[in-house]
């Protein structure tokens, strides 16, 4: 009798028909392992290709310094009383009084997002008051935009009329001002404010009060720095461009992780003193050999003491003088 040597008949088939099977599925789960799309690496952007955020304590590095803007400035003693009297008006003109509201509530670039740090100096000179604002922002487009709006104010509020809280009429002027070349986008704007209130004059003379007042702002990515600066007394414009200059290199000095710049710079749109005007000497000097000219006219100056040359002459004569005189004796 022949013994069989596996499954026969349909026993075969089937058990032809299970292996066949598992081998399939093996297949295929290997296969699907390799190639599956979920397996796949995802993609994420390089650590450096983000702008790096404004820490508080980089915000606070990059404010300007009293020193820095010379000897008249010293930390603040507090807001100016004409902020409410004269920033806090009316006026029917929505742009104008949307200047003056942003003016007042100092938040003309928007609600900063992240890091900010402020600084508050006055003048000494003529009683102004500086507030310089180092912030974070959204999105560079966003402070652009704001930019872009603050460069439409000197056509579309030129000349406009605003009330105060006691029914005074103000008159207020709104000009461009030129700023500094530095950082990615700027704009600097002068608000000039004179009316019939007496209120804030601050004298007590009764006299109409003179506001003027330099709005100016840097943006940096999209960091930006702003200020306010002025008062009753006026706004120096130099002292706004030193402010732009000075605080837009400290802060890129800042985040690039260089020491901040502290020695005072003349702004970039000043113009050079002339190279050929003589310089005035800080300690008196022996009289000239020659005649020399001013630095302001062509007429020659005279010294203002004897040179040594000529008192020897004198002297020389007077001798001879005495000597004849003897002998004719």
């Amino acid at each position: 009798m022949q013994v069989p040597n596996g499954p026969t008949g349909p026993y075969r088939l089937l058990v032809r028909a299970l292996t066949a099977g598992l081998l399939v599925s093996a297949s295929a789960c290997s296969l699907h392992g390799v190639l599956r799309p979920a397996d796949a690496p995802s993609v994420e952007p390089p650590a450096g290709s983000t702008t790096p955020s404004l820490t508080d304590a980089q915000a606070s590095a990059a404010l300007i310094t009293q020193g820095e803007l010379g000897g008249r400035w010293s930390a603040t003693q507090g807001g100016a009383t004409w902020r409410d009297g004269l920033l806090k008006t009316r006026t029917d003109t929505p742009d104008c009084q949307r200047l003056l509201d942003g003016l007042y509530a100092e938040d003309l670039l928007g609600e900063p997002t992240g890091a900010r740090a402020v600084v508050g100096l006055d003048e000494s000179g003529n009683a102004a008051q500086l507030r310089y604002q180092v912030a974070t922002y959204a999105a560079p487009s966003e402070v652009d935009a704001k930019l872009a709006w603050l460069r439409t104010l000197p056509a579309k509020c030129a000349q406009f009329t605003s009330t105060d809280v006691r029914g005074g009429r103000l008159n207020v002027r709104v000009v461009p001002t030129v700023l500094p070349g530095v950082g990615d986008a700027r704009e600097g704007l002068r608000l000039t404010m004179n009316g019939a209130s007496s209120g804030d004059s601050g004298d007590g003379s009764g006299g109409a009060p003179m506001l003027t007042l330099d709005f100016a702002a840097v943006r940096v990515g999209d960091r930006a720095v702003s200020l306010t600066n002025g008062g009753l007394g006026g706004a120096a414009q130099d002292s706004t461009q030193q402010a732009v200059q000075l605080g837009t290199q400290r802060l890129q000095d800042v985040l690039a992780g260089r020491p901040p710049t502290t020695a005072p710079a003349v702004p970039t749109t000043a113009p050079a003193r002339p190279t050929t005007a003589p310089a005035r000497p800080t300690t008196p000097s022996a009289g000239p050999t020659t005649p020399s000219t001013g630095p302001l006219t062509d007429t020659p100056t005279e010294p203002l003491t004897e040179s040594p040359a000529d008192t020897d002459d004198n002297t020389a004569a007077d001798t001879d003088d005495t000597t004849d005189a003897a002998q004719e004796g």
